[in-house]
């Protein structure tokens, strides 16, 4: 592997385990840093933050969920990795529930190891140049859809409207938002994203407006909430359509007043924050169903933009894929690619029911395991799109036609609610260790994004 910068932490109470790792990682060209637990770590973090981490999940004292729960409160986006042993009952789902960018289980293969850093360090880049200023990646497409979601970006960032974004999963909400806030005259202020489906509901309140330090069983220290974080800038309310009506009066209090009160306070702090809220769902199907305020709506609802799928603009696969092939070719060390007619042609017949961050998943498979210069053959999903009834009656058995269609509804439903298994489980109505035991039967598991 070609010596690259980049900083990792390996945070393990082995000290057999930090040597071996040290070897391998310095070899490769990245610089080492250790520590011998979780406190320890934290302290590191704090003082000069890596690229990545390697993170063992039982260590005395904080283990390392544990660990991760509290960088998330803290705010400290930094990709890590789990290093987890064979007889450890956590599995990769439970690992990337809790936040994690990865998982190997130890002792990792040089190969696995080095590649899945390398994507870890890649990542903590991206996150690092999306800082307050940066400019975020393009919106790319010379598509008619694409250029008037471009136009209509243009139009509305420098007002102070709140915007709803709607689009289905893996359209580019977060990328739209993205480009909202870096237009906008808050540019040079902190942008603050927040998953509504993937924050357990007794954490929601907690996670938005802040905490007081005793203000319910955990709370062992004062917590700053995003709307305070976010203060003259943009907070970014990803699948707001799952925030429990409780919340939703709170977030409407925020947009009427200005005014935050962290629970356990008793008393408010006035912001000023500009609110972009993002839903893969109908909000006005569930309004009229009740479980979604009709007031919140309107308020979020000042503008309302629209990611197109991307079925619906097929024209522009070929531009994305030469684009995302350059970036993971370069990304991964590989010698540029170019793909043949065939390869884009079944490309362009797939029905991406995960839109463009499926295609980008298929792009980087490609990258990664095809050894000649063109890409010629795809292993693209067999999972039918959403509404292929003609797929799915196509079977050739009851017990395929039955196995494919629990995977695509488990998918479905796990994208809708950001991958939170508690969340999907209670929704669809099924014990979470039964929704557990699925995704492993099936090989369920969280592409990395």
């Amino acid at each position: 592997m070609v010596a690259m910068e980049g900083t990792v932490l390996v945070i393990d109470d082995d000290p057999g385990v930090r040597k071996a790792l040290k070897r391998i990682l310095t070899g490769a060209g990245y610089v080492f840093e250790e520590a011998g637990d979780a406190f320890q770590a934290l302290e590191a973090l704090d003082a000069n933050p890596p690229d990545a981490a390697l993170l063992d999940i039982k260590m005395p004292g904080m283990d390392g969920l544990g660990l991760l729960e509290n960088l998330k409160h803290r705010g400290l986006e930094i990709p890590i990795v789990i290093l987890t042993g064979h007889g450890d009952e956590f599995t990769s789902s439970q690992c990337l529930e809790a936040g994690a960018a990865g998982y190997l289980t130890k002792p990792p293969d040089r190969a696995e190891l080095l590649l899945t850093v390398q994507g870890a360090v890649a990542q903590g880049r991206v996150v690092r140049e999306l800082g307050p200023g940066a400019e975020p990646p393009p919106i790319l497409g010379e598509s008619t859809a694409m250029h008037q979601l471009r136009e209509e970006i243009a139009r509305v960032a420098p007002s102070h409207a709140t915007v709803m974004i709607e689009g289905e999963s893996g359209t580019g909400k977060e990328l739209v938002a993205r480009r909202l806030h870096h237009l906008s005259d808050r540019a040079r202020r902190q942008f603050v994203r927040v998953n509504s489906a993937a924050i357990p509901e007794e954490l929601i309140e907690s996670e938005l407006f802040g905490h007081e330090k005793g203000s319910f069983t955990g709370a062992h220290r004062r917590q700053i909430g995003k709307f305070v974080q976010a203060d003259g800038g943009t907070i970014f309310l990803d699948e707001v359509g799952d925030m429990s009506l409780k919340t939703q009066a709170k977030v409407l209090r925020v947009l009427q007043d200005g005014e935050v009160e962290p629970v356990g306070s008793g008393r408010g702090f006035q912001v000023d924050v500009r609110v972009i809220a993002a839903t893969n769902k109908n909000l006005v199907e569930e309004v009229r169903s009740g479980r979604f305020r009709e007031d919140l709506y309107y308020r979020l609802a000042v503008v309302v933009l629209r990611t197109p799928p991307l079925r619906e603009h097929p024209e522009d696969i070929p531009g994305l894929v030469e684009h995302l092939t350059d970036q993971f070719c370069r990304e991964y060390n590989r010698r540029p690619k170019t793909w043949s007619e065939v390869a884009l042609d079944q490309l362009a017949r797939h029905q991406w029911p995960g839109n463009v961050r499926e295609l980008k998943n298929v792009v980087e498979r490609a990258v990664i395991m095809e050894l000649d210069d063109t890409i010629s053959k795809l292993d693209l999903p067999t999972l039918p799109a959403s509404g292929a009834v003609d797929s799915l009656l196509d079977m050739a058995s009851l017990q395929e036609f039955q196995r494919q269609s629990e995977i695509a509804f488990l998918v479905h439903h796990l994208e809708r609610n950001g991958w939170n298994v508690a969340a999907t489980a209670r929704i669809i109505g099924t014990p979470r260790s039964n929704l557990y035991k699925k995704m492993r039967a099936y090989g369920i598991e969280r592409e990395q994004p």
